[in-house]
C-alpha cells in the first residue's frame, strides 16, 4: 500500500477516517427513529480498508476504496447481521446510501455522502 500524501484540501481521508459517524439525515430528510438509542454509524479504517458500524438493527461492514484528492468513495458489500427490527426502513435507506455514493464531502463536524451531483444521499455528524 502506498503511503498518503499530503493534501491542502479539506476532504483528506484523515479528515474522516478513524472516526464515527451518526446518521442524521437520508435523501434530505432527517432521520425518524423508533429506537432512538440505535442510531446506524460507521467509520472508517484505513490500516486495513474496512468499513463497520451498524445500520440500527444490524451490524454492517465491507471493504472501502477513496481517493483523496477528487473527494471520491465507494463501499463495497460486505457482511450484515440479519435481524429484523422496528428501524428496517432507515437501515435499508443507510446501506443504500453508504453502497450508491461515490463521492463525499466534509463541512466542519458534518459528512456527506453524495452519488455524482445529485442532492445528498446521506448526512453524519461527527460523534463525540
Amino acid at each position: 500500500m502506498s503511503k498518503q500524501t499530503a493534501s491542502n484540501s479539506s476532504g483528506k481521508p484523515t479528515d474522516i477516517t478513524g472516526k464515527t459517524w451518526k446518521l442524521t439525515e437520508i435523501n434530505g430528510q432527517p432521520i425518524k427513529l423508533k429506537n432512538p438509542t440505535s442510531n446506524p454509524y460507521f467509520k472508517l479504517n484505513m490500516s486495513d480498508m474496512r468499513y463497520e458500524g451498524h445500520g440500527g438493527c444490524n451490524g454492517v461492514g465491507g471493504t472501502f476504496e477513496i481517493k483523496q484528492e477528487a473527494m471520491r468513495i465507494k463501499f463495497n458489500q460486505g457482511m450484515s447481521t440479519m435481524i429484523a427490527c422496528e428501524d428496517l426502513e432507515t437501515e435499508h435507506a443507510f446501506t443504500q446510501a453508504l453502497l450508491t455514493a461515490d463521492n463525499y464531502s466534509v463541512n466542519g463536524n458534518v459528512l456527506t455522502l453524495n452519488k455524482a451531483r445529485m442532492a445528498p444521499l446521506a448526512k453524519f455528524v461527527l460523534q463525540k
